[in-house]
């Protein structure tokens, strides 16, 4: 621990040094110009001051105004010693921030209790203070491993999902990339969009219920089988719901909602416009371009004229506008994530 000890006369200065070594441990600093221990305290925190108030070049109250405003300065203690007892000159220094006052001649025995006592509540704030920042460390590990925790569970579940209904790991990436491409552009905060790449690729985790004869059947299907196959949505939504995680609360959203049409035809729930939560109304757009553009067993790929179109053709029914426009809005940076993450094989799936 350091004390720092400011008073512009050398004799002052030390008897002062003298009683602060008897008083504690502590090593004192003396400077008997204000300006330069200022300059000192720049890259030094003395765990007390002893000022002097009487002082040519600065006094003892201005000192302490612009001790006062440094960094990591508002709470050392500070100590004026001084031979005014005018109450203006104390009430002034006490509103600018001083602890205590020591009266000229000192009394050595009320000098070495103070400094003592002072530098004890120092001591018990410096541990306090590291303490706290010992515990912030703890919890945001703590967090970061239920996080980290949260984070495999996920992506096992989006895993399984794709083992039942085996598209591309490519088209998962590549989807929950568009969609957080298309929060960027609308202007959404990142860590929303970092929470929406992770919960999109659990867009279709429902398909965990759907029967092997319906998800794997190659041909199209008959309005009965597309009835159960569209119960994925609900089912998906049901399997994340109730969860506390804000992730998970995202993932039930948009398995619920991302086939959902902007104009009230979609499914389960044939929601509208804003009914729909902004999150499934993103993914809406991500999911169909990327199963457009891509090449499927039933399908060749479309080319990304005609996929840009179908996007372009039906903004407003289908998909929301305001998605539409920041897709295309980033047109390059689609690009550039298709290219990024190409298909490396094909499966045999169903697309809805």
């Amino acid at each position: 621990m350091s004390i720092l000890i400011v008073d512009d006369n050398d004799t002052n200065l030390s008897l002062l040094a003298t009683l602060a070594r008897k008083a504690s441990a502590a090593e004192p600093v003396c400077m008997n110009d204000p300006i330069d221990a200022l300059y000192w305290c720049e890259s030094n925190v003395p765990d007390l001051v002893l000022l002097d108030y009487r002082m040519p070049s600065l006094s003892g109250n201005e000192f302490l105004s612009i001790f006062r405003k440094m960094p990591g300065m508002a709470n050392i203690a500070i100590i004026m010693v001084t031979t005014e007892n005018d109450r203006a000159v104390r009430k002034q220094a006490f509103s600018l921030g001083v602890t205590e006052f020591l009266t000229k001649p000192i009394d050595t025995i009320e000098f070495s209790l103070r400094v003592r006592n002072l530098l004890a509540l120092r001591t018990a704030q410096t541990m306090l203070a590291d303490r706290a920042k010992l515990l912030e460390h703890e919890v945001a590990e703590a967090i970061a491993n239920v996080t980290a925790r949260e984070m495999e569970l996920v992506a096992r579940l989006a895993r399984a999902a794709e083992f039942r209904d085996p598209e591309t790991g490519g088209h998962i990436m590549r989807m929950a990339r568009y969609s957080a491409l298309i929060a960027r552009e609308l202007g959404l905060d990142a860590q929303w969009q970092d929470l929406l790449l992770k919960a999109a690729p659990m867009h279709d985790v429902g398909k965990l219920a759907t029967p092997d004869h319906i998800l794997l059947k190659p041909g199209r299907l008959d309005p009965e089988e597309m009835a159960i196959m569209r119960q994925h949505a609900e089912i998906g939504g049901q399997i994340l719901a109730g969860s506390d995680s804000p992730l998970i609360r995202l993932a039930e959203e948009i398995a619920c909602g991302h086939h959902e049409k902007y104009d009230g035809s979609g499914y389960p729930r044939g929601l509208a416009g804003d009914q729909i939560p902004l999150s499934a109304r993103i993914v809406a757009v991500a999911d169909v371009f990327d199963a457009l553009s891509s090449e499927r067993p039933y399908k060749p790929a479309w080319p990304l004229a005609q996929a840009r179109q179908f996007l372009q053709e039906n903004k407003g029914s289908h998909f929301c506008p305001r998605c539409i426009d920041a897709f295309l809005g980033a047109w390059d940076d689609v690009l550039a994530i298709r290219d990024s993450l190409p298909d490396p094989i094909h499966h045999h799936a169903h697309p809805l």
